[in-house]
């Protein structure tokens, strides 16, 4: 029997392991980046909250409260036994990020919880469709292709703050504070902790393809809406988009990076979850949003590239294979490797799937990972702070 899953074609399969940070360091390990054993399960720990609280209200699930507890009882005591080293009948080998996702999201499954963060993400998904035109219509009044294209990137990392399944952005989240407009404001100032932002924008911008003549976006001094908004054209031909959350950050963070790409004559393929976890958005529900995406566009800024795109099918959605916040990518869909294939530009988003994993991937074509940093403990290893950002582009091989 075939396997149900397959390597993404442009991958480089040799030395490539998914996850980034070692969760049990040796102890020679630099102090300064060190993140021992223990302060990875807290990680965890500190996520049950959260995921209790979601679970317990979750309307389709009868008798959710207790089992709600049941599931905080059940996944503290799991992580006692990986804290001790007895786990070997909760998975093999030592413990990473993909297995204590995988293991988080069995004990919520087991009881029944297949989708408790449904209604966030629905609420979102409207607060963040509501916004979309206005975001838009800043970025399309950004003259400078450095400087749009600078813009998307930063809109990537403010919308990525809508992550419940990190405690400190889960915090904002309930506190009213994890808004787009702020986060986008208040973000880092550069250089980021991993800050390839120039070498990519010079990518988008310097090749053949991507060149741009000194008048080609038009007077900027002109309103928008009375102007044709020029586009960068794309050197690549095929992207590939892997999305993370609903709501701001898929809405107002990576379609319209999405939109950029497509106005510039590239065909974009958008990658998502096949099951539910935590608040990432899945392929179904992108599915079902695109033509409300399209809508808010087309009646909010006089354009139509995703309706244009969707009707020529240069825009699709396909099921990552995933059911993690986090991504093997030796383990996606047939249907991703089939619809991935001539691809020369992969796009990592999140902290899960671009940071936490994938972080070092090497692959046969261009490259970007793309994340807010939303643990502590990532924020050590990588030599920064919290709410720092992660922009790493790479050419094949690099």
């Amino acid at each position: 029997m075939a396997d149900a899953f397959a390597a993404l074609p442009q991958l480089v399969l040799e030395g490539y392991r998914a996850t980034t940070f070692d969760y049990d360091p040796p102890a020679d390990a630099d102090p300064t980046t060190r993140v021992g054993k223990e302060r990875w399960i807290e990680v965890f720990r500190a996520s049950i909250p959260e995921f209790s609280r979601r679970a317990a209200s979750d309307p389709r699930v009868a008798d959710a409260a207790a089992l709600a507890a049941r599931f905080a009882a059940s996944f503290g005591a799991d992580l006692d036994r990986v804290a001790s080293g007895d786990h070997a009948s909760l998975f093999e080998g030592a413990p990473t990020v993909l297995k204590l996702c995988r293991l988080r999201d069995r004990a919520l499954r087991e009881l029944g919880f297949d989708d408790c963060f449904l209604d966030v993400k629905t609420e979102e998904n409207e607060k963040a469709l509501a916004t979309l035109p206005g975001v838009l219509r800043e970025l399309d009044a950004i003259g400078d292709p450095g400087a749009r294209i600078e813009a998307l990137v930063r809109g990537v990392f403010a919308g990525n703050v809508f992550d419940l399944g990190a405690a400190a952005s889960a915090a904002l989240h309930a506190d009213g504070n994890g808004g787009f407009d702020a986060t986008r404001a208040g973000l880092r100032r550069r250089p980021w902790c991993v800050d390839d932002a120039d070498t990519f924008r010079d990518a988008w911008t310097s090749s053949p393809v991507g060149a741009l003549d000194e008048d080609a976006l038009g007077d900027v001094s002109e309103d928008v809406s009375e102007r044709v908004v020029r586009e960068i054209p794309s050197p690549w031909k095929k992207c590939v988009l892997f999305v993370d959350n609903a709501g701001a950050d898929v809405v107002l963070g990576m379609l319209p990076l999405c939109r950029e790409l497509l106005r510039g004559g590239a065909e974009v393929v958008l990658a998502a979850n096949e099951t539910p976890s935590i608040n990432d958005v899945t392929a179904r529900e992108l599915i079902d949003l695109l033509p409300r995406v399209a809508a808010a566009e087309a009646d909010g800024t006089q354009t139509c590239v995703f309706l244009e795109a969707l009707d020529s099918k240069k825009l699709k959605v396909v099921s990552s294979g995933s059911d993690l916040p986090v991504i093997d990518l030796t383990r996606v869909s047939w249907e991703l490797v089939d619809a991935a294939r001539g691809a020369d530009l992969i796009v990592l988003e999140g902290m899960g799937r671009a940071v936490e994993t994938n972080l070092r991937a090497r692959f046969t074509c261009d490259a970007l990972n793309l994340g807010m940093v939303k643990h502590p403990e990532v924020a050590q290893c990588l030599r920064g702070t919290l709410y720092d950002c992660v922009c790493r582009f790479r050419r094949p091989e690099e």
